[in-house]
């Protein structure tokens, strides 16, 4: 026991600053790693002992202070019987070095390759803007979680081991040095460093993964640190040809020896990265993709809300990656050549999902699903798993009604190989919850999450990430039942418990907040919904970067919070700035950027200011009938805009062809008595109303009253 608290149960692993347990926290009962640092030598002066440990408390603040989805949390720290420590949430993954041992050093997939650069430099940025330069990047401190998420490990500790001693130096020179394969220029001349020095050492991990070797990969350590002082490296293209020519010139900007020929910013590097993404690759580069595991798009994961017309996330369960988390069977009848074409597929289609392209990631899976179910049968895991992405990628396509179908097959077969309480079941039988929320089948959403929850809370307890999820998507399932109340109760209880669990600026916590903002608003509550959305908005900002998809979307909610109280002047100025950012991170025609023009032609027209509300819901409404099809929800809710201002302008008749348009499309597509439908005659009723019509508008009204009673029976 450390501390009375921590019970350590098994060695991780062992390194030149102490030693790893996983542990078991007894006061909250979950598990976690505990670094143990090596004991403080009793011969040492005491004065440097003082000095150490108060080192050692400012940096395990300074690492516990980060809080962002790629760097490791520090959740305690201390000392016990003469042995610094850390608590730290306990990672199911491996780091890069691990990853590149098991593929025989090997350099790993260009997918993969491309995928943790940008996760890192995503974190490295955040990291930047606290001031914090981590100073001994390597593969070692990089981890990549079972779903796919990277984690920065040891920020703080590896400045710390150079006061401890631990860190390697060399022969005769009496210079403290770090990792020397991954060394910056000016850390081996003893200079200043800044967050380029980072970067630097950056560009040697990906050099390696997406080589199998470092830059400098020489015997002797001298000879290392001279090479990354004076010898350019080799082009990463001369040693793998097949890697895209972005990815190569990226790592050999890194590799710059004077810091500002390099990329000046973390976040710089980020957006080379991700438009270099968006260039068609050769068939040679997606030819060596793999079968990493998974970056799962999750609502209640920060790096990928979804919104409805409101700005409201859409929850969608975590999947799990391919195999993740059961005993992975290894197929012996495959040739190796095969297995690896197979796997090649898989990883292409994870990242054109992971870049939006959910109809090209369809077909790849599909026909991983066809020649896997050939090969290995039709329940083999690897076939389940490409079945459920196949559903994955139809619900996000519009399809829901056969993703549900797929959903359903895959959930009742993982059954019956996996067992019902195993976690790929539970995940599936998520989806399916949230597929039914898709066909707007609540009640059955519903019924799906309290069996999974309840299977979660036995198998897994209250606390685990998994279950407060699914109770996150509960409580949003309440509040489409119309259970406002219920809803605002179960999301602050995830809130409060993932505050405890994960700490309260973490992108899961902010997001169980978030749903907490948006029953106060639905319960009318909208000064305490407000308040709510700036917090979240503010702490987005601050751990996820103003440009996030996730702190832009709780901005679009605190601009409709702001006209809903009346302040419309001030959300008018709020979505101006947003639709700039908007269109200059996502683009002019993105849904989100044109639901934030749709917010601003709504409070154009609160502050009367009606002949250009009427043109730019006019606008919104061409691009989003070109986009998104003229019988999309949020088309239909665009030219409804726009009979408004005509209403608004006097020009009643006009008004009444678009309302009555409207109402068509709608009852077309949803049914005369759905309350969108209804909504819209109603809307009809009032116009005709106000062109004198008044015999038909109240034939109108008679038939509405028939219609709500039988859609309320």
């Amino acid at each position: 026991m450390v501390q009375g608290r921590y019970r350590l149960l098994d060695l991780i692993g062992r390194g030149g600053l102490g030693e790893v347990w996983r542990a078991r926290d007894e006061s909250l009962g979950r598990h976690v790693a505990v670094k143990c640092l090596k004991p403080l030598a009793s011969a040492q002066d005491p004065y440097y002992h003082r000095a150490l440990r108060e080192r050692f408390r400012r940096e395990a603040r300074v690492a516990a202070a980060l809080q962002h989805r790629g760097v490791t949390v520090v959740h305690d720290f201390g000392e016990s019987d003469d042995v610094l420590y850390l608590v730290m949430e306990l990672l199911e993954g491996r780091n890069l070095s691990q990853l590149l041992t098991e593929n025989n050093h090997r350099p790993l997939p260009v997918p993969d390759v491309v995928e943790i650069a940008d996760q890192v430099a995503v974190a490295l940025a955040y990291t930047h803007r606290q001031g914090i330069v981590h100073c001994d990047l390597k593969p070692t401190s990089i981890m990549r979680l079972s779903d796919g998420t990277v984690k920065i490990c040891d920020f703080g500790i590896a400045r710390l081991g150079h006061d401890i001693g631990f860190t390697s130096r060399l022969s005769g020179a009496g210079i403290a040095v770090g990792t020397p394969h991954y060394m910056s220029p000016e850390q081996i001349g003893g200079t200043e460093v800044d967050q380029r020095s980072d970067l630097y050492s950056l560009g040697c991990v990906l050099y390696e993964i997406a080589t199998g070797a470092p830059p400098f990969d020489l015997d002797d350590t001298w000879a290392i640190l001279v090479g990354h002082r004076d010898t350019p490296p080799q082009s990463p293209r001369s040693r793998r040809a097949e890697l895209p020519a972005f990815l190569a010139e990226i790592i050999l900007d890194l590799l710059a020896k004077r810091p500002e020929d390099r990329p000046q910013s973390a976040a710089v590097l980020a957006e080379r990265i991700r438009a270099g993404q968006l260039t068609p690759r050769s068939s040679a580069a997606r030819a060596t993709g793999g079968s990493g595991p998974r970056s799962t798009p999750v609502t209640d994961r920060s790096s990928a809300i979804q919104t409805t017309d409101s700005g409201h996330p859409a929850p969608v369960p975590q999947a799990n990656a391919a195999g993740s988390s059961g005993e992975r069977l290894a197929p012996p009848a495959l040739s190796p050549q095969t297995r690896t074409r197979l796997e090649a597929r898989h990883s292409e289609g994870l990242a054109l999902g992971r870049a939006g392209r959910w109809t090209e990631a369809n077909g790849l899976h599909q026909l991983n699903a066809a020649e896997r179910a050939q090969l290995l049968g039709s329940e083999h895991p690897d076939t389940l798993t490409s079945r459920y992405e196949v559903a994955f990628s139809l619900s996000r396509v519009g399809r829901p009604a056969d993703a549900l179908t797929e959903y359903t097959d895959v959930a009742q077969a993982r059954e019956r190989v996996l067992g019902a309480d195993h976690p790929d079941t539970l995940a599936t039988l998520q989806e399916v919850a949230y597929t039914f929320g898709q066909l707007d089948r609540h009640v059955d959403a519903h019924e799906t999450y309290t069996s999974v929850l309840a299977a979660r809370l036995r198998v897994q307890g209250p606390d685990h990430p998994d279950t407060l999820r699914c109770r996150h998507n509960l409580a949003f399932n309440l509040s489409r039942l119309g259970r406002l109340e219920e809803s605002y109760r179960t999301a602050g209880e995830v809130a409060v418990a993932r505050a405890r669990v994960l700490g309260p600026d973490h992108p899961d916590t902010l997001v169980s907040r978030y749903e907490v903002a948006y029953a106060l608003g639905q319960l009318g509550r909208w000064p305490e919904a407000l308040e709510a959305y700036r917090e979240v908005a503010e702490a987005r900002e601050r751990t996820l970067g103003p440009d996030h998809p996730d702190t832009l979307a709780a901005r679009y909610e605190l601009g409709i919070g702001l006209g809903r109280l009346g302040h419309s002047a001030e959300a008018l100025a709020l979505y101006r700035d947003l639709i700039d950012d908007r269109t200059r991170v996502q683009g002019p025609t993105d849904p989100d950027t044109l639901r934030a023009r749709h917010g601003l032609g709504v409070n154009l027209g609160r502050l009367g200011r009606w002949e250009e509300a009427l043109a730019e819901s006019r606008d919104v409404w061409a691009i989003r009938e070109q986009v998104l099809g003229p019988d999309h929800p949020d088309t239909l809710v665009s030219r409804r805009e726009v009979a408004v201002g005509l209403g608004w302008l006097g020009r009643w008749a006009d008004a009444l062809t678009e309302y009555r348009s409207v109402a068509a499309t709608r009852e077309r597509v949803l049914g005369a008595d759905h309350p969108d439908t209804l909504a819209s005659r109603n809307d009809e009723a009032h116009c005709l109303e106000q062109l004198g019509r008044g015999a038909e508008a109240v034939e109108l009204y008679r038939r509405l009253a028939v219609l709500r009673q039988h859609h309320s029976q």
